[in-house]
C-alpha cells in the first residue's frame, strides 16, 4: 500500500517534466486525449516506447455505473431532469451530487480486484478550467483507499473500496466540503503495484458537485430536517406583494429541478457573475456573484428590469409565474429575458442558490426605504399645497421591496457581541444601487443589520437603511426661503417582514430578525450607533412636535375589490378644552407604482373645517371606479396624502399612506382524490369584478404533473360573469404538489391563484400494513 501512495503523490507533484513522467498509456494507444498530470508538450499518450508499456495483467476499467438511484436518494439529488434521464429519453443521465459526502460507483473491469497486486487512483479536473492545478484545487489526485472508513478528513477528497464483487468493483468517492462547485471530469488510473505505468479510463460525461445543507462541515449547513425540505428542496413558495395594510402571497414555481436550471445557474455564476473556478467553493462569493449576474445593466445577466409601465418586446413582470420559462429562455440565447421587477429578480435568485445547494428563501420588506444618498433617512419635498415634489425626491419608499436571505456561516466577519454572523444572510439582485462597481447587495448578515453594524460586508448600510430609516417630510417654499420640517415618522419603514413559513402556506413575519421592536430604547441606541458608523449627524430639529392641540388620523378600509368605490376619510379632532381652531387643507389621492414613483393624481379636494374646543369633525372623499380605473398602474397601489393648516399657529400637518384595492383570486379545486401516477380533473374558476367586459383573457397554469404550461383563452367575459376550465394532470410522486394560475386581460391583469394539497401514494405501493393498522408507504418525495 505504501508504495502506490508514494508512486501516486510523485506523479500528482511532480514538475511535468519528460524525465519524471511516471503516468502509464492509456487503453486506447496512440490518442491525444488529455491528461492533466501530464502536460509537457515532449510527452503524450501515443509517445511511451512498447518497453514502457503496462503488462496485460493491468485491470481494465471497461465502464462505470453511476450509481443514479442511490446517490439520487444518499444526496437528496434524485428529482434533478439530469439524473432521471434514461436509454430510452436518447440521452445520457448525469451524475449530480453534494460535497463533503460519499457517492457510490461501480466499475465494470476486465478481472476482479486483486488488493494484493492492483493499485486504483482517481483523478479529478473541474470540466470548464482550461489550465486546471493542484494548487488552485481544480485538479486533485486522490490513491483509492482499501477500506470504507479510509475516506479522510472533510476538507479533503477521498475514496476507498467498499465493495468487491466478482468483475464489480464498488468504490465510495467523497468531494471535500470545501470543493468548489460545477462540473467535474473524472479519469480512473490502474496499475500494478509492481510497475510503474498502467492504463487510464475517462468518465464519458462530467458529473456536478453541488454545496451541501446535509454536511455539518458546509459553510451552507443547515440542521434542521423540515429546514432544509423548505429552503433547499421544496420547488415551490410564496411571495408576498401588495402593502402593509393588504398583503398578497402569490405563488411562485422555483422548479429548481428542471431541464437546463443547474447548467444555466453555474453558467450565470462563472460566466456572468466570473467567479473563477477556484473560488466556487465560497458560498459568499457565489452568492454575492448572483446577485450580481442575475440582473442585466452591467454584464448581460439573466433579467432586464423594466418599471416604465411600457413592457412592449417583453413579458409584463406581472405575468410570470415562475422561475424555468426565464432560465430556459437565457440558458438558450445568453441574453437578458425581458421583463422583470423586484419579486420576479428574487425568485429567480431562489432557484439558482436552491439548484446548486444554498438553502434560500424569498424575504419581502413593506414599507421598504430606497435611501440614494447613504443618510439613512428618506426624506420628501412638498409644495404649499401638500404636492409630492417629484423633481426633488431622489429617495423613495416602495409599497413593498422583495430580495432573498441565503443561509452560510460568514466566518470572515468575525464574532459579535450577541455571537457569530452565520444564519441568514441578505442578498438583493434588483438594481437599485451600485456596489463596488456592479449593481448587486449583499451578502449582508442579518444580526449584523439588526445590530446596526452598517460598516460590515457586503452593503450592510443599504440594508440597514431600507428596514430602520427614518421617514422625514420637508415644506419646500423656493430656492430662497429655508426648508420647513412638517413631519417625522420613525415607525414607518420596514414593515411585516414576510416570507413564507416552514411547511405551511402561511406567512412568517421575520420582523424581529432585522429589527429591534420599534419604540423600544434598543431600536433608537441601535439607529444613532448606525448614524454615528456612516459618519452622517443627521439633526432632527422637531419644530411641531411643541403644539399638539389638533390630532389627525387616516381611515382606509382595508378590504376594497377593484371595481368598487373607495372612500378616503380624515378624522381631525381637537384636543383643547378651550381653544377653537380652523383647519383648512386638501387631501390627494394618486396612483403609483409599487415603488412609490412615477405618481399621477386622480382626486384633490380642498376642505376647511372649524373645530370648536373638544370636538372631531370627519372630512370624506369618495373615489369612484370611472375616477381612478384609467390611471391604475399594474398592481392597482395608491398614495393617500394630506396638507393642512391650523390657522394662527405656526403648526402644519402633513401625512400620507399606501393603499391598494383587492384584485380577485382564481380559485383552483381537485374534482377527484390525487393520487401519485394517476390522472385527476382540475377546475379552475374566476369572476369578472369590474363593471365592464373583460376582452383577450387568458389563463396560464404551471404546476407537478402538467409539463409545459396550460393556455386557456376567453375572448370575452361579461361583468360579473364567472368563467370555469377544467384538465386533467397526473401527480408525478405522492407527497405535496402545487398549482399555480394567473389571469391577464386587457383591462384586468396580474390575477393569480395556487392550490397546495397532498398526493397519496397508490395503492400497489403501500408496502407495510402494521397491527394498529398504521400505513407505511413508499414516496418518491425526499426528505
Amino acid at each position: 500500500m505504501g508504495s502506490k501512495v508514494s508512486t501516486f503523490w510523485r506523479r500528482a507533484n511532480c514538475c511535468q517534466c519528460s524525465s519524471c513522467m511516471d503516468r502509464g498509456v492509456s487503453e486506447d494507444r496512440g490518442s491525444s486525449r488529455y491528461n492533466p498530470l501530464a502536460k509537457h508538450p515532449l510527452v503524450s499518450w501515443g509517445m511511451a516506447d512498447k518497453t514502457d508499456s503496462p503488462s496485460a495483467d493491468v485491470l481494465t476499467v471497461k465502464s462505470v455505473d453511476l450509481c443514479t438511484e442511490e446517490n439520487g436518494k444518499d444526496h437528496h439529488t434524485k428529482r434533478y431532469e439530469l439524473m432521471s434521464r434514461d436509454e430510452y429519453s436518447g440521452k445520457i443521465p448525469k451524475l449530480v451530487v453534494r460535497r463533503g459526502q460519499p457517492f457510490r460507483l461501480r466499475l465494470v473491469c476486465d478481472r476482479p480486484y486483486d488488493r494484493a497486486r492492483d493499485a486504483l487512483s482517481l483523478i479529478f479536473t473541474v470540466a470548464d478550467e482550461d489550465q486546471p492545478t493542484h494548487g488552485h484545487g481544480t485538479l486533485v489526485g486522490i490513491p483509492v483507499n482499501q477500506f470504507p472508513e479510509q475516506l479522510g478528513e472533510p476538507e479533503e477528497w477521498g475514496a476507498a473500496i467498499e465493495a468487491i464483487n466478482g468483475d464489480l468493483l464498488q468504490v465510495l468517492v467523497k468531494p471535500a466540503a470545501t470543493a468548489p462547485v460545477g462540473q467535474w471530469k473524472l479519469d480512473i488510473d490502474t496499475k500494478l503495484l509492481s510497475e510503474a505505468f498502467g492504463k487510464s479510463y475517462s468518465l464519458p460525461q462530467a458529473f456536478y458537485v453541488l454545496f451541501n445543507p446535509w454536511c455539518p462541515d458546509d459553510l451552507v449547513y443547515m440542521e434542521e430536517k423540515a429546514h432544509r425540505h423548505e429552503y433547499v428542496m421544496s420547488d415551490t413558495t410564496l411571495i408576498y406583494r401588495g402593502s402593509y395594510n393588504r398583503l398578497r402571497p402569490s405563488v411562485w414555481k422555483f422548479g429548481q429541478f428542471e431541464k437546463h436550471v443547474l447548467d444555466c445557474s453555474l453558467l450565470l455564476i462563472a460566466k456572468i457573475g466570473k467567479v473563477s473556478a477556484t473560488h466556487r467553493g465560497d458560498p459568499v462569493r457565489v452568492c454575492r456573484a448572483i446577485s450580481a449576474a442575475v440582473n442585466s445593466p452591467d454584464d448581460d445577466g439573466a433579467l432586464m428590469g423594466n418599471w416604465s409601465g411600457d413592457f412592449s418586446g417583453g413579458t409584463p413582470p406581472t405575468k410570470w409565474v415562475g422561475s424555468v420559462e426565464i432560465l430556459q429562455q437565457f440558458y438558450k440565447r445568453q441574453k437578458p429575458v425581458k421583463f422583470a421587477q423586484c419579486w420576479v429578480f428574487a425568485g429567480v435568485v431562489s432557484t439558482i442558490c436552491r439548484a446548486i445547494g444554498i438553502p434560500s428563501r424569498v424575504v419581502t420588506n413593506y414599507s421598504s426605504a430606497h435611501d440614494t444618498q447613504a443618510s439613512l433617512t428618506v426624506d420628501y419635498f412638498v409644495d404649499k399645497s401638500g404636492k409630492i415634489m417629484e423633481e426633488m425626491n431622489a429617495d423613495s419608499i416602495w409599497n413593498y421591496h422583495v430580495w432573498n436571505e441565503v443561509w452560510m456561516q460568514r466566518p470572515d466577519l468575525g464574532i459579535s457581541s450577541d455571537g457569530d454572523y452565520g444564519g441568514w444572510q441578505a442578498i438583493d439582485a434588483t438594481p437599485q444601487e451600485s456596489s463596488d462597481g456592479m449593481f448587486r447587495c449583499g451578502p449582508a448578515s442579518v444580526l449584523a443589520v439588526k445590530l446596526g453594524e452598517v460598516l460590515k460586508p457586503y452593503d450592510n448600510n443599504f440594508l440597514f437603511a431600507e428596514v430602520n430609516a427614518d421617514k422625514v417630510f420637508w415644506r419646500y417654499t423656493g430656492p430662497h426661503h429655508p426648508l420647513k420640517l412638517l413631519r417625522k415618522d420613525v415607525l414607518g419603514i420596514g414593515l411585516f417582514i414576510s416570507t413564507k413559513a416552514v411547511g405551511r402556506w402561511e406567512r412568517e413575519d421575520i420582523t424581529s430578525s432585522y429589527k429591534f421592536a420599534e419604540k423600544s430604547e434598543e431600536e433608537r441606541a441601535t439607529m444613532l450607533k448606525a448614524l454615528k458608523q456612516a459618519n452622517s449627524y443627521f439633526s432632527r430639529y422637531y419644530l411641531n412636535e411643541e403644539f399638539n392641540e389638533v390630532y389627525f388620523n387616516f381611515e382606509l378600509r382595508d378590504d376594497i375589490k377593484i371595481g368598487e368605490p373607495f372612500s378616503v376619510i380624515l378624522t381631525v379632532k381637537n384636543r383643547s378644552s378651550e381653544n377653537r381652531h380652523v383647519v383648512e387643507g386638501s387631501l390627494h389621492v394618486d396612483t403609483v407604482l409599487y415603488t412609490g414613483k412615477d405618481r399621477e393624481s386622480v382626486k384633490v379636494d380642498k376642505f376647511s373645517v372649524t373645530l370648536e374646543p373638544g370636538t372631531e369633525e370627519s372630512i370624506r372623499m369618495i373615489v369612484e371606479f370611472h375616477e381612478y380605473y384609467r390611471k391604475l398602474r399594474d398592481q392597482a397601489a395608491f398614495n393617500i396624502s394630506c396638507m393642512a393648516t391650523v390657522l394662527d399657529t405656526e403648526f402644519e400637518f402633513y401625512a400620507q399612506d399606501d393603499f391598494r384595492v383587492r384584485k380577485p383570486d382564481i380559485k383552483i379545486t381537485l374534482l377527484g382524490k390525487p393520487v401519485s401516477q394517476a390522472p385527476v380533473d382540475v377546475q379552475f374558476t374566476l369572476e369578472n369584478p369590474l363593471p365592464i367586459p373583460l376582452h383577450k383573457g387568458l389563463f396560464h397554469l404551471e404546476g407537478s404533473g402538467i409539463g409545459k404550461p396550460l393556455l386557456f383563452k376567453h375572448a370575452e367575459i361579461a361583468p360579473g360573469e364567472k368563467v370555469s376550465n377544467t384538465f386533467t394532470m397526473t401527480p408525478p410522486y405522492s407527497g405535496r404538489l402545487t398549482l399555480a394560475a394567473k389571469f391577464t386581460s386587457k383591462e384586468l391583469d396580474d390575477v393569480d391563484g395556487f392550490l397546495a394539497f397532498l398526493a397519496h401514494p397508490r395503492p400497489e405501493d403501500i408496502i407495510t400494513e402494521v397491527e394498529d393498522n398504521v400505513i407505511v408507504a413508499r414516496t418518491d418525495v425526499i426528505d
